[in-house]
């Protein structure tokens, strides 16, 4: 069958899943010839040592061996040996019903780019009894689902969900990075930060008819979702966190500069200035890390270009940086001149315990505070140099 013929290809990572392929197989080719659907079922087979590989072509699925250990790296591996316009993907544990086909094949028809099925009531799904480990049902997809709403602004209830689909094109344009089970949550942060059309269908939860145990682990996986969320955005990860103790900081800093400052009964002096000052400086290295995360995720291809922050980072030049560095430094040693003029006029002697630290204080967090701009807008430079050698 010629490759322009085919509409939809039908992929499903595979290790050891003798006891289910040929079910899901046998399912997916109903589902093609129920809706009228010219179709392909590809396996990306991790290296099955149970004779997966041979139902699999016996039942006329087409098997791309995968080197490379893990579900994304099974699933990249099927899909670049797919041929369809579209590409449905499910597990081939037989928990998915490939009788729900039609549904993500009438959406990509529809227009939408990318589309994912949603297990939980909240959606329309259901999940039949023992389908989902409670913990998963109870925690885990809900959190890290919530987590990709605050994060991205997605509009999806089960980012967890494994049975989606997505136009070949889309696909390319994600230029998804991971080989394990995070794969599904880079395909879904990269849809939201590429702002295509998303939809999402109800779909059943099956128990799934392996007698093993499954490949996913709770815990380890997911973690490795979590922190995939984290470094994919930056924003959350350092810039917010740092402009919260940046702001914190630096209010504290100014307030106690004209001495101390009570509440109620709590006065707040030396070491509160102190502490302030360490919170403005830590506040800002974290900030200046998140900048500096999103224009080399930028410049990798690993994130797309968002208006707001290249307007941050187009500011943050290295001339800008390194002229606001040495300004802000230069204020902070003027603070320190004066410091020391205050103490020689007392002949370097003794001074009143609170008078000379609420100036250096201010000047020593004034100095570091420019060093660092200073130092980041030259690692900024060297970036965009990176950047336009590509």
């Amino acid at each position: 069958m010629a490759s322009r013929e085919i509409e939809v290809s039908v992929v499903m990572p595979c290790l050891n899943e003798a006891e289910t392929i040929a079910a899901c197989i046998d399912k997916a080719e109903a589902a093609f010839a129920a809706h009228g659907i010219v179709g392909e079922v590809v396996i990306g087979d991790n290296g099955s040592t149970d004779g997966s590989q041979a139902i699999a072509e016996k039942r006329g699925a087409i098997v791309a061996p995968v080197a490379r250990r893990g579900y994304g790296a099974a699933l990249m591996g099927g899909i670049a040996a797919a041929r369809g316009r579209y590409v449905v993907m499910a597990d081939a544990d037989d928990s998915y019903d490939f009788a729900e086909l039609h549904k993500f094949v009438d959406k990509l028809r529809g227009g939408a780019d990318f589309v994912i099925g949603c297990r939980f009531p909240k959606g329309g799904g259901r999940i039949m009894p023992g389908a989902m480990p409670y913990l998963h049902r109870r925690l885990g997809t809900p959190v890290l689902t919530a987590i990709s709403k605050i994060f991205f602004g997605t509009a999806i209830d089960d980012i967890n969900c494994g049975f989606r689909g997505f136009t070949m094109a889309v696909f390319k344009q994600m230029n998804l990075r991971s080989s394990g089970m995070e794969f599904a949550s880079e395909m879904v942060m990269k849809a939201a930060l590429m702002e295509i059309a998303v939809a999402q269908v109800p779909i059943t939860l099956h128990p799934d008819g392996r007698q093993r145990e499954p490949h996913l682990r709770t815990w380890r996986d997911g973690w490795r979702h979590l922190r995939f969320m984290l470094l994919y955005s930056p924003r959350w990860l350092f810039v917010i966190p740092g402009m919260v103790l940046f702001l914190c900081g630096l209010i504290g800093v100014v307030a106690l500069a004209n001495g101390p400052v009570s509440w109620g009964d709590v006065t707040f002096a030396t070491n509160s200035h102190i502490v302030s000052s360490m919170a403005t400086l830590l506040g800002f290295q974290i900030m200046s890390l998140g900048l500096i995360a999103k224009s080399y995720a930028v410049s990798r291809g690993l994130l797309p270009q968002r208006r707001l922050s290249d307007q941050v980072i187009r500011l943050m030049r290295m001339e800008h940086t390194i002229v606001a560095g040495i300004a802000i430094s230069a204020t902070g040693i003027g603070l320190l001149i004066w410091a020391v003029t205050i103490w020689g006029g007392q002949d370097f002697g003794a001074l009143r315990p609170l008078e000379v630290p609420r100036i250096v204080i201010p000047s020593a967090t004034l100095i570091v505070l420019g060093a660092q701009v200073f130092f980041s807008g030259f690692l900024l430079g060297l970036l965009g140099l990176h950047s336009d050698a590509d």
